[in-house]
């Protein structure tokens, strides 16, 4: 298969309403402030790369790749940390980034049956690595959330190569959302869902430190934004006879603080507070994953390292209380952002997940007086 080949689309119908991001529709969780593009890329030197497919009438999923860095990840690490909220899911490669605390090759997203793609790609691109010939073991970090919903996901239409090429595609700059790479086929809280970003900055006085956030949605619960029900007003939520508890999110984060493992864990397990603001519950069969790692040059994991002694510097656990709050906002955003971005979608066996009915949504937060507007 040519490369040129490997991103399939498919024409839909438009929409009545264009989609936008949050902010764009006066939506601004928190107190924060985000970045210049307000997503994981914010974060100085993270870059991520998408491929999306979308062919005929069943195949409706993608890849979606983050490197904390652009230079040789194995021979630089990232000093990392996994936090799990419900572990109904595949993280492929976070015993060792427990174990180790760092990541060793790009964090890729892609469906559940296609984990196994995800691995040999990621551990493919690392050993094509200049520097990387005497290299013999890799763990490769790759989540999942299952797209059955949308996505022939039985086919296993992700491939080696498909995983490679979002690795080639990742850059800077803004990142696309909604229904395209390892989102293209999520549904979110009955709606469709998709790939999110958000970021959040701290005060020079609080460190200047940049917090960025992606997520992969395709989870359930009762949606709330800003605090409204528009989960109960649309008629559409857990509990509804027709609408389940939802699948699962996969959250990556992000920073430029000076973080060790320890605190990175700690910093992961507040993005949950952001997906519980939305409305997830985290329910039984829903697999709540976050990885959180530090892009400051001076913590890498160098493998030249002589001594066996390095020396790093991190923050202090009384510093890392705005980090907590900043995480939180930009996961709760980057939720919202992938539901508000993503399109009505046809897919296998010819079920359709509607887009989120954005008037409505506007319609409701003016009514709790939450934006402005008439």
């Amino acid at each position: 298969m040519l490369i040129a080949a490997l991103s399939m689309s498919l024409v839909l119908a438009p929409n009545l309403f264009a989609q936008k991001r949050a902010r764009e529709l006066g939506i601004r969780p928190g107190v924060l402030p985000p970045g210049t593009l307000n997503a994981i890329t914010d974060v100085e030197g993270v870059c991520v790369g998408q491929v999306t497919l979308k062919q005929g009438d069943s195949i409706r999923t993608g890849v979606t790749a983050i490197l904390p860095h652009g230079g040789n990840l194995f021979q630089q690490k990232a000093p990392a940390g996994v936090f799990i909220a419900n572990a109904f899911g595949k993280l492929a490669g976070s015993t060792q980034v427990e174990e180790l605390g760092n990541i060793e090759t790009p964090i890729i997203l892609t469906n559940t049956l296609s984990v196994a793609e995800g691995i040999a790609g990621a551990v493919e691109y690392t050993l094509s690595q200049p520097g990387n010939e005497q290299v013999f073991s890799v763990n490769a970090v790759v989540g999942e959330t299952n797209d059955r919903s949308l996505n022939d996901i039985r086919g296993r239409h992700v491939t080696k190569e498909h995983v490679r090429e979002a690795i080639r595609r990742a850059g800077g700059g803004a990142v696309e959302e909604g229904d395209v790479g390892a989102g293209t086929g999520t549904v979110c809280f009955g709606f469709k869902g998709g790939i999110g970003t958000s970021s959040r900055v701290l005060p020079a006085a609080l460190g200047g430190y940049t917090v960025g956030v992606l997520v992969q949605s395709n989870f359930g619960g009762i949606l709330h934004i800003m605090g409204a029900p528009v989960g109960k007003e649309l008629g559409r939520h857990y509990l509804r006879e027709f609408t389940g508890p939802g699948g699962s999110c996969m959250i990556v984060v992000a920073t430029n603080a000076p973080l060790d493992s320890r605190n990175l864990k700690r910093l992961g397990a507040r993005a949950i507070l952001g997906l519980g603001v939305t409305g997830s519950s985290t329910s039984n069969g829903s697999g709540e994953y976050v990885i959180a790692f530090s892009s400051a040059a001076g913590n890498r994991v160098l493998m030249s390292a002589a001594n066996h002694v390095v020396a790093v510097e991190v923050l202090t656990n009384d510093a890392m209380s705005p980090l907590f709050q900043a995480v939180k906002e930009a996961t709760e955003e980057a939720v919202y952002n992938s539901m508000l971005m993503a399109r009505t979608s046809k897919g296998h066996q010819g079920r359709s997940v509607e887009a989120i009915d954005i008037p409505r949504v506007l319609e409701i937060l003016r009514k709790h007086s939450l934006i402005a507007g008439n």
